[in-house]
């Protein structure tokens, strides 16, 4: 019998443009000192796994996470540039509201979810659903039996969620995406199973001083 590859997704730890309501999509931002304390935490949160393998996105703010969660496992980051977020074209930079005020059509079908939806220079659902589909399942398959960590971004993780549970691109986003959450999967050759999700538990503490160092 073939063996799952037990996968842990983690999106990164905040922004200041996640604060602020800014679509990011593939711009370089990097982690707000609030995302840096809860990059510390995910990493002492998954110390004692047994973890074989870590990928992340190249994004600063996907890739220092990483880094936290790699440091005291001795492990190297490997880095995959297929990981990164949806690219939002024209919408990059933007706040919701001015999406809303400045482009009314297109955010109405990005509110919607049409999945043939490409906002000007990026990717519609489709595209980037089969994008991180492919990349996970690709990279789980190198590691049949072991438990690999794939850090990356909110996005990337609703499409696992979608691909775990059999959910269309337009269904309701019923569950939380929440930055630095620990989310847990397998993954065999008939596709993604979710085993957990959302576990914040590592974060119940407020940032304390060493937040800014």
């Amino acid at each position: 019998m073939e063996e799952a590859t037990r996968l842990i997704a983690v999106r990164h730890g905040e922004t200041a443009w996640n604060v602020g309501t800014r679509i990011q999509g593939q711009l370089d931002i990097g982690l707000n000192a609030t995302g840096e304390w809860q990059a510390r935490r995910v990493g002492q949160a998954l110390a004692d796994e047994a973890i074989d393998v870590i990928y992340a996105s190249d994004l600063a703010r996907a890739w220092n996470t990483a880094l936290e969660i790699a440091r005291p496992l001795g492990l190297q980051v490997r880095p995959e540039p297929r990981l990164r977020e949806r690219a939002f074209g024209c919408f990059e930079g933007m706040s919701f509201a001015e999406i809303e005020q400045n482009l009314p059509d297109q955010a109405r079908l990005w509110r919607e979810r049409d999945p043939a939806f490409t906002p000007e220079g990026g990717e519609s659902l489709l595209v980037f659903r089969d994008r991180i589909t492919a990349v996970a399942a690709e990279l789980a398959a190198r590691h049949p039996g072991e438990l690999v960590v794939l850090v990356a971004h909110g996005g990337v993780m609703d499409v696992l969620y979608r691909a775990a549970t059999r959910q269309g691109l337009q269904a309701p986003r019923t569950w939380l995406l929440g930055n630095a959450s620990i989310n847990r999967l397998l993954w065999t050759a008939e596709g993604f199973i979710l085993v957990g999700w959302s576990d914040t538990t590592h974060l119940n503490d407020a940032p304390n001083d060493d937040a800014t160092v």
